[in-house]
């Protein structure tokens, strides 16, 4: 789980379903590769579909070598404190380092967010361009930064060994995981190590961690206790992803995050659950709300899962009920995709006075706002300057202020986007790999099913496709035959083999 990152929930859009399996109890059947196979999915036509900026305007460009060749940083020196980033191999857009300590009797975080707002004025051809874009859209083959490389991948972002303006927040905990306490200010920072999450993984599965996340298994499960306390809701379905294969072509996978990720995404949850008190307290600011799910839903969920081997205690909610499944289990994989109607309706909501009659995130079962991804994410730099100013005992600077009301428009639009960019992609690379394969056979397993319609995921690779004939019930193993790949619509079509 990372809501940094694509999310937490995947927010409006049910995530993108698909599971690990064995190759022994789970075969593939996959014919001959054709001789002369297309070099890839077009995703630069992707991009130019959906009208993907492919580069920065001049005055965008010049303005941000300006900034990074005089970078400002705050007089508060807290160089002395030993951050570490950790975040996917390969990253350079680095907005949050972390350190974790005891105190009390209870625990101290520490959390420095690259502090955009220093260098992306209002106003300026950089805040211009970044609310054009709305946020960092990631593609198979590049990225497009939501502001230039320069700064997003340089100046701005909490690279190892460099001092950096950073918005720093700590949070004093108490033994049981509850805020007793929140400062922020503005301050420079210098990230001592650039971590990735497999090998802090490796590390952590081996008691190995270094001291300024060696607290991260322990303060990151007892955050997550605290989540079920509140009700909060997280689906834990894999994420379909487009990734280069072995031999350098692309595949598609089932990813579901390492423990390790989850723990991480509960500091930042924290952050966001604290910054949003502070603008509720404050009587402003720009949250990321999620209504409760609805009766009708819950109640649906709970009927449907005796059919697909899953307990549920009376009395329990449905983010207890989640927390209990293993998305290797097929039926518990499908029983995931329903589960998605639970947490739709996410919005951004600005509010200047009077507090929102939504104020509250189902999936977080708390207010919570986006403050901990600036470089990556518009919201976050306005959040962010709203929360710096209330700390400080201040008002917003009135454009800060003045931006809210576009925010959610803004974002909105991005988001769009973003997942009509992701769905083609995986579309696009679904339809490449099954090119010339029509009339294949493959095990599969059935997701949802309305009648003589429905949608199957094959293990591997992890394509998810809709299929005709599925008499089965959801979650189900059957046997499908391909019908279409069609790679100029990008559709894939299976039907229940006889």
């Amino acid at each position: 789980m990372n809501p940094d990152a694509g999310s937490t929930w995947n927010d409006d859009a049910p995530p993108a379903a698909g599971f690990p399996a064995s190759r022994d109890r789970f075969p593939l059947v996959l014919p001959r590769w054709p001789e002369a196979a297309p070099a890839g999915p077009d995703f630069a036509a992707i991009r130019a579909e959906h009208d993907v900026p492919e580069s920065f305007p001049a005055d965008v460009l010049a303005e941000a070598e300006r900034v990074a060749a005089a970078l400002p940083l705050p007089d508060e020196d807290a160089t002395a404190l030993p951050l570490v980033t950790v975040d996917p191999p390969g990253s350079r857009d680095l907005d949050q380092a972390v350190h974790l300590a005891r105190e009390d009797g209870g625990y101290v975080v520490r959390y420095a967010i690259a502090d955009v707002g220093s260098v992306v004025p209002p106003g300026s051809a950089l805040d211009a361009e970044a609310r054009r874009r709305g946020q960092t859209l990631y593609s198979p083959d590049r990225r497009t930064p939501l502001h230039p490389p320069v700064l997003s991948e340089g100046a701005a972002s909490l690279l190892p060994g460099q001092d950096r303006p950073a918005a720093l927040w700590t949070v004093r905990l108490d033994a049981d995981g509850e805020v007793r306490g929140v400062d922020l200010r503005r301050a420079r920072v210098r990230s001592r190590a650039q971590l990735a999450y497999p090998g802090v993984q490796a590390q952590a599965d081996a008691g190995t961690l270094p001291d300024p996340i060696a607290l991260l298994p322990e303060v990151g499960r007892l955050l997550e206790r605290r989540a079920a306390d509140r009700g909060a809701v997280e689906l834990g379905t894999p994420e379909q992803q487009v990734v280069r294969g072995p031999d350098g072509g692309w595949t598609l996978v089932a990813r579901a995050d390492l423990p390790v990720e989850g723990w991480n995404a509960q500091v930042s949850l924290l952050t966001g659950r604290v910054a949003a008190r502070l603008m509720l307290d404050g009587g402003v600011g720009v949250l990321r709300t999620l209504p409760p799910a609805r009766p009708e839903d819950v109640e649906r969920l709970r009927r449907l899962a005796p059919a697909l081997g899953v307990r549920w205690p009376d009395g329990a909610g449905p983010g207890e009920v989640l927390a209990g499944l293993h998305v290797a289990d097929p039926r518990h994989a499908a029983f995931l995709e329903e589960a998605a109607a639970l947490l739709r309706g996410a919005a951004y909501t600005p509010f200047d006075g009077a507090p929102p009659g939504q104020t509250g995130h189902a999936g977080v079962g708390a207010p919570y706002a986006h403050v901990t991804a600036p470089l990556r994410r518009l919201v976050d730099r306005f959040a962010t300057e709203v929360c710096l100013a209330l700390a400080a005992g201040r008002e917003p600077d009135p454009a800060v202020r003045a931006a809210l009301p576009e925010l959610p428009g803004l974002m909105a639009a991005s988001d769009r986007r973003t997942r009509a960019v992701e769905r083609a992609a995986v579309d696009a690379t679904e339809a490449w790999l099954l090119a010339g394969r029509e009339g294949a056979l493959f095990d599969a397993v059935v997701v949802d099913a309305d009648g003589d319609r429905g949608t199957v995921v094959l293990a591997e690779p992890a394509i998810r496709a809709r299929c005709t004939g599925t008499g089965p019930a959801a979650g189900s193993r059957v046997r499908v035959r391909l019908t279409e790949a069609d790679v100029a619509r990008r559709s894939v079509r299976f039907e229940v083999a006889a």
